[in-house]
C-alpha cells in the first residue's frame, strides 16, 4: 500500500531553519514527482514547491523562493524541504504529495495533480 509520511515539523523562531522529510513506501518511488503543500489555519491549502522524479527539475512558490530548497534522495525514498529564514506566515501544516510520472520529468503545482498525500506535519514559526 502506497504511503507517504512527513516528519521534521516543530516550533522554530523567526529567521530560523527547519528541514522537513517526506518518506515513501509501497510504490516505485522513482516514477513519482513530489510536491510540498501547506495549509494555514482558516486558509486554503497552497502549493509550496515540487521536484520531478529524477530531481532534475524543481519549482517554488514566489512566497518561499530563495528561502526554501527541495531535494530528493531516491536511494532512501525521501524528499526533503529545507526551510531557512522562516517567517511567522510560514506557520502551517505541511503536506507532501506524489504524482505518478511515467514519461515526463516535470512536476506540477495544482492540488488536483497529486494522487497520494501524507498526513501532514505542523510547523510553527513564533518567538
Amino acid at each position: 500500500q502506497l504511503q507517504l509520511a512527513e516528519s521534521g515539523g516543530g516550533l522554530v523562531q523567526p529567521g530560523g531553519s527547519l528541514r522537513l522529510s517526506c518518506a515513501a513506501s509501497g510504490f516505485t518511488w522513482n516514477y513519482y514527482a513530489i510536491g510540498w503543500f501547506r495549509q494555514a489555519p482558516g486558509k486554503e491549502r497552497e502549493w509550496v514547491s515540487c521536484i520531478s522524479k529524477t530531481g532534475g527539475r524543481t519549482n517554488y512558490a514566489d512566497s518561499v523562493k530563495g528561502r526554501f530548497t527541495i531535494s530528493r534522495d531516491n536511494a532512501k525514498n525521501t524528499v526533503y524541504l529545507q526551510m531557512n529564514s522562516r517567517k511567522p506566515e510560514d506557520t502551517a501544516v505541511y503536506y507532501c504529495a506524489a504524482d505518478r510520472k511515467l514519461w515526463d520529468d516535470v512536476c506540477k503545482t495544482e492540488i488536483n495533480d497529486y494522487e497520494y498525500w501524507g498526513q501532514g506535519t505542523q510547523v510553527t514559526v513564533s518567538s
